[in-house]
């Protein structure tokens, strides 16, 4: 079982013990050495005030915090979660995710979302209601940018009469693209579209605020993965297909402390039911607080779960 790690990025009321330049350094640093295999960074350039007062957070810009990891570290991915592809023009992704996987040696994830933010949407000067259809138009255009050949194409609100990007990502054929969110339009988009699936944990009336169904078991998520097995068989798909998912209890909605017992089952039971990659976050108010965590992982946690 492969692991990541959210990075602290969202503590910008803590930037610098949390969320600076030297912590993204010293955090990736700790959880490349503890052996997790990536660590991951969200996406929220413009968030409404609503919605920040009601639980929501700020980040840092996914690409450059990612951009501070990277030069840190030599062997951790690094991966966008989620990387929310109708706030932007497809090429500038396109451009960002490539310069980075070419300076990274072939280390990027690009997880993806549709959002769910309509003021985030609004501010940026995107119709909420396209998000679906721009997010399957964005990762057909990347992926076409990322040959390093000519591109013809005519999206909803550009065109490309032939023009060309360069460097090509370091990844041949272009970095993983795992897609996020519960729903069956999500599941197919990554059966159809992308290298994996990434669903989360949520409670139930969760629906609304995040316009994705609630997963609140491990019954949920495996009969979701079973649809998504199912789509699979009736598209013909056989290439691999990673299943991403949170342990219970290390989510963003009941984040309940390591404990490391708890956690090895949980992702042992995730593994038994379909699951071939996990994501995380850990508490910390302090850095020191953060890095014992980490280092709890390497300890205790993933010399357990690693041959799952």
């Amino acid at each position: 079982m492969r692991m990541s790690l959210g990075l602290p990025t969202h503590r910008v009321d803590a930037l610098e013990e949390l969320a600076g330049a030297d912590a993204i350094a010293e955090v990736s640093v700790a959880a490349e050495t503890a052996g997790f295999d990536a660590v991951f960074v969200t996406d929220h350039p413009m968030p409404a005030d609503h919605w920040l007062a009601t639980g929501g957070h700020h980040t840092l810009d996914p690409f450059v915090a990612l951009t501070f990891a990277a030069a840190a570290t030599t062997r951790i991915r690094l991966q966008t979660n989620l990387l929310i592809l109708a706030y932007r023009n497809p090429f500038l992704s396109a451009k960002a995710v490539a310069s980075l996987d070419a300076l990274s040696g072939g280390r990027m994830i690009v997880g993806v979302g549709a959002g769910y933010l309509a003021g985030e949407f609004a501010a940026l000067g995107v119709d909420f209601d396209e998000r679906n259809d721009l997010t399957d138009e964005s990762i057909t255009t990347m992926r076409a940018a990322w040959s390093g050949e000519s591109v013809t194409v005519a999206g909803r609100h550009f065109e490309a009469t032939g023009n060309t990007m360069l460097p090509r990502p370091a990844q041949a054929g272009g970095p993983t693209i795992w897609i996020g969110g519960n729903s069956k339009r999500a599941i197919r988009r990554a059966v159809e579209l992308a290298d994996g699936w990434m669903p989360m944990p949520s409670p139930a009336g969760s629906e609304r605020r995040l316009k994705t169904p609630a997963i609140t078991s491990l019954a949920d998520f495996a009969e979701r993965l079973g649809f998504a097995r199912d789509h699979a068989a009736s598209v013909g798909r056989t290439e691999p297909f990673e299943v991403v998912f949170m342990p219970m209890g290390l989510d963003m909605f009941s984040n309940a402390g390591v404990k490391p017992a708890a956690v090895v089952e949980s992702i042992e039971q995730l593994a038994a039911a379909g699951a071939t990659y996990v994501t995380m976050m850990v508490p910390g108010d302090t850095r020191a607080e953060f890095l014992d965590h980490v280092s709890m992982f390497g300890d205790e946690i993933i010399p357990q779960v690693a041959k799952l």
